[in-house]
């Protein structure tokens, strides 16, 4: 039987199974702290607890506790790419990024993803399956263990589609920004999807005050298609009018990522279309030269092109970010270091 994982239960739900077994209710308030605010690495670690209720736990739950396989420190900029390994030996990533406003972790939902994004390492070998609340959890828990600075800022942009992991997504949340835990602020977690419409109503209707991005990557169904598949059962006006909802339901304004292609979609034509599709969106443009991956042909666009883009855009009113570049030395794209480490330990 499988046994439950205790780092993903609510406090109530903690404290109700603490109760059920007779300890007192301080216990499950010790318990909580101990995984995450201070980020114990396993039960024995917890030190006020009685060595008895210890060993109980360690036989009546699974704890997660991923393990560092690999980090890569960025020379250019000190971006980490981590490579984690899960209990059934599977790998995920995740990057810690350090900005001047504090610190961010992107962070992955699945291993591996399903979606099909042409310019992403993460899709190359499908999706193996969900990660669980802990686990994703624990990439942030890792890091601020390993480097022992508080994260701020959470994106959840790692491998994996997010929303369809939604349920763990969702309880991950949800975990991450209570404040008996690590109390990261919801105003500071971005989730970032390629466009499922029915996640995203969902999402407008859960309470959250996260911000949500759109991987948009092209102003037209058409080019959209040739990028992403999920272009082809979610139309451009469908998927807009579920962004729209979402900010209309819950007052946050949303990020439209758009990775430039050279040739593909980073000329001035695409620039016009794009700024009359989301003239009446609420939210800004983040334009992200694309970063290059072997099994692709995609190149990144020059910086001219980039600046005449957002030039472009600004001059219609809309408001633009050009993604700054990190960790470029260090396979900082989505997937490139845990497809490297699959093909290596694969002979590949």
């Amino acid at each position: 039987m499988e046994k439950c994982d205790i780092k993903s239960l609510t406090y109530e739900e903690l404290a109700a199974a603490m109760e059920k077994r007779g300890e007192k209710a301080y216990r499950s308030r010790q318990l909580y702290e101990w995984m995450h605010v201070k980020l114990a690495g396993g039960f024995e670690e917890m030190t006020n607890l009685p060595q008895g209720l210890r060993k109980a736990l360690g036989e009546e739950y699974e704890y997660t506790s991923l393990k560092q396989e690999a980090v890569q420190i960025s020379k250019l900029d000190g971006t980490r790419k981590y490579l984690f390994a899960l209990a059934d030996g599977h790998v995920i990533e995740s990057v810690w990024m350090k900005y001047k406003h504090g610190n961010s972790v992107c962070v992955s939902s699945q291993v591996g993803c399903r979606m099909g994004c042409r310019f992403c390492a993460s899709t190359l070998d499908g999706l193996e399956r969900n990660l669980k609340p802990s686990e994703m959890l624990d990439q942030i828990y890792q890091i601020q263990r390993d480097t022992k600075e508080r994260v701020s800022n959470v994106v959840v942009m790692g491998s994996g589609e997010p929303l369809d992991n939604y349920d763990n997504l969702i309880r991950f949340i949800r975990l991450l920004s209570d404040s008996r835990g690590l109390n990261i602020s919801q105003r500071n977690i971005t989730v970032s999807t390629c466009g499922i419409v029915p996640g995203i109503r969902r999402l407008a209707g859960e309470g959250l005050s996260i911000t949500l991005a759109l991987s948009l990557h092209a102003p037209n169904d058409q080019v959209r298609k040739s990028l992403m598949p999920i272009a082809n059962r979610y139309g451009l006006d469908e998927v807009l009018d579920a962004c729209h909802e979402y900010f209309i339901r819950t007052g946050r304004r949303l990020t439209f990522e758009y990775s430039l292609v050279r040739g593909v979609n980073d000329n001035l034509e695409e620039a016009r279309a794009l700024a009359e599709l989301i003239k009446h969106q609420h939210g800004h443009v983040n334009l992200i030269p694309v970063n290059p991956i072997k099994e692709r042909d995609y190149v990144q666009s020059e910086k001219q092109a980039v600046e005449a883009f957002r030039h472009y855009l600004e001059s219609r009113g809309i408001a633009v970010t050009v993604r700054r570049e990190m960790g470029r030395d260090i396979d900082g794209a989505c997937g490139q270091l845990r497809k490297r480490f699959i093909d290596e330990n694969r002979g590949g």
